[in-house]
């Protein structure tokens, strides 16, 4: 005996409603939009890497300043290679800033000026270097309220 393999289903043959599938649409949507910032987040904190590759350089000639002047009292951008102004070629602008016992190395997330994609929020990324006892301790915090960024003090 051969039976019709439709008579095996129900009579009625069940399809998605318009609601079933506006449903999965929106759902689809809600994991994007979050996907889409969490990646986001990730490339921002890639691009971390020039920052600290930078930042490394810049603390490696705040410490030849300080070995060939007893201090860091009156140190320069020039002196360890920065000028403060963003540029086509990097993401951050560089600049340093003295005290009597420490420097801080600051890394300035360009909104304009800078490598392509420019940030839509400044941050200052930066290290507080003290020279005398090699003590480093890293910052970051969002320019327009003072929040913290990617989880750092």
């Amino acid at each position: 005996m051969f039976t019709n393999p439709k008579n095996i289903l129900s009579e009625k043959e069940h399809g998605f409603t318009l609601i079933e599938l506006i449903i999965v649409i929106v759902i689809v949507g809600i994991l994007a939009a979050v996907g889409i910032s969490q990646y986001s987040l990730m490339v921002e904190k890639s691009r971390l890497a020039e920052a600290k590759v930078r930042i490394g350089t810049m603390r490696q000639l705040v410490y030849e300043y300080y070995t060939n002047n007893g201090t860091v009292t009156g140190i320069q951008n020039a002196d360890v290679g920065v000028d403060n102004t963003c540029a086509s070629t990097n993401f951050y602008r560089y600049k340093v800033e003295d005290d009597t016992i420490y420097v801080q190395l600051y890394a300035n997330r360009c909104t304009s000026g800078g490598k392509t994609p420019n940030a839509s929020r400044a941050y200052a990324y930066y290290l507080t270097f003290y020279p005398g006892t090699g003590q480093n301790d890293w910052h970051c915090h969002y320019v327009d309220d003072a929040s913290a960024c990617f989880g750092m003090p």
